[in-house]
């Protein structure tokens, strides 16, 4: 039987025979809705750790010489932590000494940390993030300002009392009004707005637009570290290849500066984009090897549902199966048109299930902090999956239905 012909009897049949035909599809829709679905949530989350959080926590071609790592990955250990709280402060010094002896051609920034309120005439925003940087801070991060200007090494050098406002923090302070040249409270310290940097989003639902900035040398460095001590030095490059040479000489340096020997282990940390994207990749990995189980769990179902389905419609065409033997259909043929049934069946099932895991999918990232990105080869699997389960599921009834006399099966009522 040619098989276009057999796809077209399926298809009447499946039509014939709608609500069974549904019940028969269920269990693949919902296994194929269920690997579009996760594939295109954990695809998505490749693409935005990558890009944004990765990018956002460390940035481009950027990485940081630390005391600590500033987020770990797994489970740490009494005894590591320990360890990574007996280790030196970095300093300014230390800086200084890195940047003078640095062959890489690249770009520092010092910087601390810590979260205080900001006020400006009685409206006071809790929580903001206080950095205290470097001039080419900016720079690292790729904030583009939207009003104003950032602050200038100059600035730096001459302990400016300045400051550049995140985007939430300008509107909630100021809502509407122009910030620039304002008197703003950090910590109770007077600094003037000069900036305000351009609308970054949102990182997992969590603004990433309440922040305050300041130069290292303001009045505001005391509320990030003591004197001489910084939380890390920011280090960029304008490539992959430069960032890993850099990399290995920063760590180097710190070492000759520390009078570490050979058998020693660094006391110091570099954290890099990769660091903050392992515990990620643990966590796809996991999916990943559990999606084949969880989804063979609902194919297997829906295999069976599909063969039992099949081997009843076997017994209710039996009638039709002896008229189209006496007309001369082979085995072949009568064989053919049930996998072919069953597989069309399993495939109409898969149809609908990659429809519905990619509704699925964008209605998470509508209603979520969650991306999705639907990956062409997970709808190539569906439909592969859906066609070898139909296939699969069709084989024994089909052996059935060629297998039965022609003269039984005339007979049959």
């Amino acid at each position: 039987m040619p098989l276009l012909e057999a796809v077209r009897l399926a298809l009447s049949s499946i039509r014939a025979q709608k609500l069974k035909s549904f019940f028969s599809l269920v269990g693949v829709l919902i296994g194929v809705t269920f690997l579009i679905a996760v594939v295109s949530i954990v695809q998505g989350m490749n693409v935005y750790m990558t890009d944004k959080f990765a990018g956002a926590l460390i940035g481009v071609n950027t990485f940081q010489l630390r005391q600590t790592p500033n987020f770990t990955m797994g489970n740490t250990t009494e005894a590591q932590w320990r360890e990574w709280q007996r280790r030196p402060r970095i300093t300014i010094e230390d800086a200084a000494y890195v940047e003078s002896h640095m062959k890489t051609p690249v770009i520092f920034a010092r910087s601390g940390y810590d979260r205080r309120g900001v006020a400006w005439q009685g409206k006071l925003a809790k929580d903001i993030t206080l950095n205290t940087v470097d001039a080419e801070f900016f720079q690292i991060k790729h904030w583009n300002i939207a009003e104003g200007r950032a602050f200038t090494p100059q600035e730096v050098n001459a302990n400016a009392e300045v400051a550049v406002l995140g985007w939430e923090l300008a509107q909630r302070l100021f809502n509407g009004r122009d910030p620039l040249g304002q008197t703003i409270s950090i910590g109770g310290l007077p600094h003037r707005v000069i900036g305000v940097v351009e609308k970054q989003g949102n990182l997992f639902g969590i603004s990433m637009d309440k922040f305050v900035v300041t130069p290292i040398t303001s009045p505001a460095r005391r509320l990030t570290n003591r004197p001489h001590v910084i939380d890390d030095l920011q280090i960029q490059a304008t490539n992959p290849a430069l960032m890993r040479a850099a990399i290995e000489e920063v760590g180097e340096l710190m070492r000759v500066r520390r009078g570490l020997k050979p058998s020693q282990p660094d006391n110091f940390q570099i954290q890099t984009a990769e660091g903050a994207l392992s515990a990620w990749d643990k966590i796809s990995r996991i999916l990943f090897l559990a999606l084949p189980g969880l989804v063979g769990i609902s194919l297997v179902v829906g295999g069976i549902v599909i063969m039992n389905i099949m081997l009843m419609s076997v017994v209710e065409r039996t009638r039709e199966i002896g008229i189209r033997k006496a007309l001369g259909a082979k085995r072949s043929d009568i064989m053919a048109q049930f996998v072919v049934e069953s597989a069309t069946l399993s495939l109409t099932g898969a149809a609908m299930g990659i429809v519905a895991g990619i509704l699925l999918a964008f209605v998470i990232r509508a209603v979520t902090p969650l991306p999705a990105a639907v990956a062409p080869w997970s709808i190539g699997l569906g439909v592969g999956l859906g066609i070898l389960v139909g296939m699969v599921a069709g084989v024994y009834p089909a052996r059935q239905a060629s297998r039965m006399d022609p003269i039984i099966a005339l007979g049959h009522e």
